[in-house]
C-alpha cells in the first residue's frame, strides 16, 4: 500500500529453503528504528491499527465499549480520542514514515487568560476552564522532557553498521561472528540450503509486523514467507 506519508524500507532476509523459515534479516537503521518504535505505541493505537476483531485477548472489546459508550455517561470536556486515537509522546523520535506518523504528538497547549489558584491547560483550544468557564484560548509552548533534544531524524540507533534481526525480533549489530553464530544456532549443515531474499517493507507489512510481534516468535517468517492475512488491513490503515 502506498500513501503520501508512507515510505518503503528494503530488508535482506536469509531464508532456510529446506525448512521454509527466516533465519535472520540484515537490516539498516531505518528498519531497526521502526521495530524499536513499536515499543512506544499506546495500546489504543495498537488496537485501532490491528482492528478490534483482529486483537488477541479482550482489549478489542474494551476499545469498542469505550468507543460506543453514550455521551451521557462520559465526563464533560472529555475527548474520546485521548484513548481511541492517543498521541505518541513528543519525546519519542520519529523518522519512520511507516506507522508512527499516523499519530503525531500534539504539542500545542492552551490555557485560560485569567489567573487562577489552580490553573488548567488543554490540547483543545475550545475546552472550557473549570474555574471561570471561559475558553482556554491562549497558547503556550511545549518543552519536551529530555535533557538532550532529539531530532526527528535521529531515531534510536546509529547508522554506522547494519543489524541482524532474528525471526523473533532480537536485534544485534551485524558483525561476521554474529552471523556465524546465528547459522550455528539453527544447525545449518549446507550453505546450499540458504537463500537471500530482498523484501520491501511498507505500511501494510508494518501493521503485519506489529500484529505478529504480539502473538508469535516467528515474526519475519509469518509476515514475509507465509503471507499472513490481516482482516481489513488496507481499510483500517487507509481510514487513519
Amino acid at each position: 500500500m502506498t500513501t503520501s506519508n508512507s515510505k518503503t524500507i528494503t530488508v535482506k532476509l536469509l531464508v532456510d529453503k529446506r525448512n521454509q523459515n527466516v533465519l535472520f534479516a540484515e537490516a539498516g537503521k531505518d528498519f531497526v528504528d521502526f521495530l524499536f518504535a513499536l515499543l512506544s505505541f499506546p495500546v489504543g493505537t495498537v488496537v485501532r491499527l490491528l482492528s478490534k476483531n483482529g486483537m488477541v485477548g479482550s482489549l478489542g472489546k474494551l476499545y469498542e465499549s469505550f468507543e460506543n459508550l453514550n455521551d451521557m455517561y462520559m465526563q464533560p470536556n472529555l475527548k474520546r480520542d485521548i484513548l481511541l486515537k492517543p498521541k505518541e509522546s513528543a519525546d519519542v523520535p520519529n523518522n519512520l514514515g511507516l506507522l508512527t506518523n499516523l499519530e503525531s504528538p500534539n504539542t500545542r497547549i492552551y490555557y485560560c487568560s485569567r489567573r487562577h489558584d489552580v490553573p488548567y491547560v488543554s490540547h483543545d483550544h475550545n475546552a472550557t476552564c473549570p474555574n471561570c468557564y471561559n475558553k482556554l484560548g491562549y497558547q503556550a509552548s511545549y518543552v519536551p522532557t529530555v535533557s538532550t533534544p532529539i531530532t526527528k531524524t535521529d531515531g534510536f540507533v546509529k547508522g554506522v553498521v547494519t543489524y541482524i534481526v532474528t525471526d523473533e525480533l532480537e536485534v544485534k549489530p551485524n558483525f561476521t561472528i554474529a552471523s556465524i553464530l546465528q547459522l550455528e544456532k539453527f544447525n545449518v549443515k549446507c550453505i546450499c540450503d540458504l537463500e537471500e531474499k530482498n523484501v520491501e517493507v511498507s505500511m501494510d507489512e508494518g501493521v503485519k509486523l506489529l500484529k505478529e510481534s504480539l502473538q508469535s516468535r516467528s515474526v519475519l517468517t509469518n509476515v514475509f514467507l507465509r503471507g499472513i492475512q490481516l482482516e481489513d488491513v488496507k481499510s483500517q490503515v487507509g481510514n487513519n
